[in-house]
């Protein structure tokens, strides 16, 4: 099991050598740093915990101090190992984006954009109503929420609310190109979130 930390930087556009382009999604990969392993014999689960970026020390915790050895990374996370997965690294390794090649299958995970509140036309595309014979300020509205003969608004009605800022995942993804130089990671197609999401990658 391969895995690394970076953030989104832009799209582009990758040329084949057969001449054929298509979407991809550049990231800064890593370097990440091992702080810590679980074992399932002593923590109860088998786990990686890694440290990316670099944070001003008034911005961290006493804790999360801790947690870093001395060091102050913008962000911790774990891994998690499934059963059978043996950890191949040990605190203090230093994982960069040369553990990952072109043609690789990935998992990836980050947090999309956030659009706030947002009415049902953007958030679950509604049609509306019509735009004529009646309609006064009421294009975009939902319409009837009820159930006909019931007196009340069923469970699960598609409705106005809070838009974006979900995790999500996308799995099988393939890695185009890994620029060792400059820690960059060339991804097919698009990945959820803004310039400088957070990205979670894994090969397993």
């Amino acid at each position: 099991m391969k895995f690394i930390l970076g953030t989104k930087e832009n799209m582009a556009e990758y040329f084949r050598e057969d001449g054929v382009v298509f979407p991809v999604t550049v990231i800064t990969a890593g370097p990440v740093t091992v702080t810590r392993v679980f074992e399932k014999s002593k923590d109860g689960y088998d786990s990686v915990q890694v440290g990316f970026g670099v944070q001003k020390k008034e911005r961290v915790t006493k804790s999360s101090a801790g947690a870093m050895k001395g060091a102050f990374y913008k962000t911790l996370k774990e891994f998690r190992l499934k059963p059978g997965d043996k950890s191949e690294v040990k605190e203090g390794d230093v994982i960069d984006v040369t553990a990952f090649a072109p043609g690789d299958k990935i998992m990836v995970t980050s947090v999309s954009k956030g659009k706030g509140f947002q009415g049902v036309v953007k958030r679950h595309g509604f049609h509306g109503g019509p735009r004529s014979h009646g309609q006064k300020h009421s294009e975009r509205e939902p319409g009837s929420i009820g159930g006909g003969l019931r007196t009340h608004v069923p469970k699960g009605m598609r409705m106005a609310g809070r838009m974006g800022s979900d995790r999500i995942t996308q799995k099988n993804l393939e890695v185009v190109l890994v620029d060792t130089e400059n820690n960059l990671m060339l991804v097919k197609g698009a990945i959820a979130g803004k310039r400088g999401t957070l990205v979670e990658i894994i090969n397993r």
